[in-house]
């Protein structure tokens, strides 16, 4: 049934060795170098060009053919102009999660199955589904089923849990029941060791080697405002713009006997709130309010009005927390997500996602709008109910 596969090739050695493994079991295998960015960086150098070329060499060592695709333009229009309007709004986005959704799942897909032809793509993220890694599996009559991967470190479901359950279908993760290191181990094995040593990028994808605050100035004017301790509002410090910040991070501001840290951004006044200490109460919340979840399988139970019980995380890298969730609608018929954790969680971000796990499958994911009432705010208000 699945005989033509494309796989999305980065130069690194997890895309090199999933390329690698399809062309092992038999299939038709077609490599797609996509080039989302078209900047090069300060020095001059353009790291893109170098993959590009590492791409091309796999492809000629492995005999299959490499389709280069340019997403420029969609990239700029779908991922990173909402990037750009976030933080000037305040919000902290997660590119990473929206160029899955829009790019490499949804425009990649279609153009894998439209134009080359595929009967399914291929990707080296560390993920499985109920499909198995090659799709020998596959089931029409069965829902398919984003799983973590074996590897907690590597796992990636959580930068995957805003696709379509339609593009989910036939994706392949060849790599996807692997850890890092038998990923390099077997790329050592099979004669693709300079894969296994090139240095794996981090970060954004598109800030490269600069510091983000540098980055980020290149885009967004600066707006200068105040810094406001949120204890005895006074003001401690001046800031460059509110784009410059996320909430949770630790503050450049001298003569404190503590750091201060991000607790809240008021557009309106384009002040920043901040706590003193890494710890403090207010930065603390038990609560969390989301948009319109995109759901690959909605937790079983889920009804309007009705908790269900799951598991949510907000970073990839955090530990799992358990939660109940209620599904909720607005005035104007969308649907809202209320979450309400088992312990309080530091620096929930508005922007960021809540990701939604039970056992080992990962359900979808919602934007966070805000965090709830802190939990000092919460034992306050429960002392002077007590009180009264």
């Amino acid at each position: 049934m699945f005989r033509r596969v494309v796989v999305g090739i980065s130069g690194g050695v997890d895309s090199a060795v999933s390329a690698y493994l399809l062309k092992k079991r038999g299939f038709e295998v077609c490599g797609a170098f996509m080039k989302n960015w078209d900047l090069i960086d300060e020095s001059g150098y353009c790291s893109g060009e170098q993959d590009l070329e590492d791409a091309h060499r796999l492809c000629r060592m492995l005999d299959i053919q490499l389709e280069e695709i340019n997403f420029v333009k969609e990239y700029w229009s779908e991922v990173f102009g909402n990037f750009l309007k976030d933080y000037e709004a305040g919000i902290t986005p997660n590119p990473d999660i929206l160029c899955n959704r829009h790019i490499k799942f949804n425009r990649f897909f279609r153009h894998a199955r439209e134009r080359l032809g595929a009967d399914a793509i291929a990707t080296g993220h560390y993920a499985r589904t109920n499909f198995g890694p090659f799709l020998e599996q596959y089931n029409e009559q069965e829902a398919v089923r984003l799983l973590m991967a074996p590897d907690p470190i590597k796992d990636q479901t959580f930068f995957l849990s805003q696709i379509t359950a339609d593009a989910l279908r036939r994706t392949m993760f060849p790599i996807g029941s692997l850890t890092k290191r038998q990923v390099k181990q077997l790329a050592t094995e099979v004669g693709l060791e300079s894969y296994a040593r090139k240095k794996e990028s981090m970060g954004i994808c598109f800030v490269g080697k600069r510091s983000f605050q540098q980055f980020i100035a290149e885009y967004i004017e600066p707006k200068p405002g105040p810094f406001v301790d949120v204890d005895s509002g006074r003001e401690v410090g001046r800031h460059a713009g509110l784009h410059h910040w996320t909430v949770g991070q630790k503050c450049k501001i001298g003569g404190c006997l503590q750091p201060y840290y991000v607790l809240r951004k008021h557009r309106e006044t384009n002040v920043i709130e901040v706590a003193s200490g890494h710890e403090h109460p207010l930065l603390y919340t038990d609560m969390v309010y989301a948009e319109q979840p995109v759901w690959i399988n909605a937790p079983p139970g889920l009804k309007r009005g009705h908790v269900v019980r799951c598991e949510f995380r907000f970073q990839h890298t955090k530990p799992l927390v358990g939660c109940s969730v209620i599904e909720t609608t607005e005035e104007h018929g969308r649907e809202r997500l209320f979450v309400k954790l088992d312990e309080p969680l530091r620096a929930i971000t508005p922007g960021q996602y809540a990701v939604f796990y039970r056992n080992e499958e990962c359900f979808g994911s919602a934007r966070i709008v805000q965090p709830g009432p802190s939990v000092a705010y919460s034992k306050e208000w429960q002392l002077r109910q007590e009180a009264c």
